[in-house]
């Protein structure tokens, strides 16, 4: 048996990168998956995101783990798509026991330089969403006693700041912040919620031609070896970014009875990111 057997998890985001790790590793470990994502770029992101084809390969991959799926297509900004969805989830698995809120997006620019719609696009994804994915889950949760786990993905930077991340850097303490008031009012339910805190993760989302203009705003055409470069000297452990399954693998233990006492606190998976830099 494994750690999850006989739970489902509500998981945003689904359809690569971290939110597909998050599916694949809590099924590996026993639950049956309720997956959405939008499955379509907003005007105000720097490079495409996921394609329905990757939220098939998701399915995919968790029904060749034995394990059932509910995955369709939503968006974290609409209210009625995410209740709407837990409806079928519910209606098809039975009940809700772990929601892992990952859907996020990033773009880049000063803070005075940023537009209403960069600002609004990445608050409405990044924080708003991630309160209204837990919104739609927390209901049924409750209401099958059955206890259960909410893990918010926030960032490094929900713990320190970065210049041209002003929009990113203020969704991301807000998520903390969130999980620390739903930590407090979803004790009594034994709902535990914590947040997991990544550095650069090796996905689309770092991996792109804007992310490597920010640190090399001067170089004609900076690739992923110079990003790698840079990457490194950031985190006290040698490497430039960590995997997506380590932060699935994060996950799972806050979603797991391994942490049955652990709430309202973030867990860094960053190299030594924070640390380096007097963090914390």
């Amino acid at each position: 048996m494994g750690k999850l057997t006989g739970k489902v998890a509500f998981v945003t985001g689904a359809a690569r990168g971290q939110g597909r790790s998050l599916a694949v590793r809590l099924a590996e470990e026993g639950a049956d998956i309720i997956a959405i994502d939008m499955c379509q770029t907003i005007p105000t992101s720097p490079f495409p995101l996921a394609t329905p084809a990757d939220l098939e390969q998701t399915v995919k991959l968790v029904e060749s783990l034995d394990r059932r799926i509910v995955a369709r297509h939503a968006d974290v900004r609409d209210s009625a798509q995410l209740e709407s969805v837990v409806a079928e989830g519910l209606a098809e698995l039975g009940s809700i026991d772990i929601v892992c809120a990952n859907a996020g997006v990033i773009s880049f620019g000063n803070a005075w330089d940023l537009t209403d719609d960069q600002w609004q696009d990445l608050i409405d994804t990044n924080l708003t969403g991630v309160w209204r994915s837990a919104k739609a889950a927390i209901p049924a949760m409750i209401a099958g006693n059955r206890g259960g786990s909410i893990v918010l993905t926030s960032s490094i930077y929900g713990l320190t700041g970065s210049a041209t991340l002003s929009h990113y850097t203020a969704a991301k303490h807000g998520v903390v912040g969130l999980m620390k008031s739903l930590a407090l009012e979803l004790a009594p339910h034994r709902i535990r919620v914590n947040t997991v805190n990544p550095t650069f993760v090796n996905t689309d989302m770092v991996h792109n031609d804007a992310v490597y203009r920010q640190f090399f705003p001067d170089h004609p055409n900076p690739n992923r070896n110079d990003f790698e470069t840079a990457a490194t000297s950031l985190n006290a452990l040698p490497t430039p970014w960590v995997e997506s399954v380590d932060i699935a693998n994060a996950a799972l233990w806050l979603a797991s009875d391994d942490a049955r006492f652990v709430t309202g606190i973030s867990i860094p998976v960053d190299a030594g990111f924070l640390i380096k830099h007097n963090v914390g």
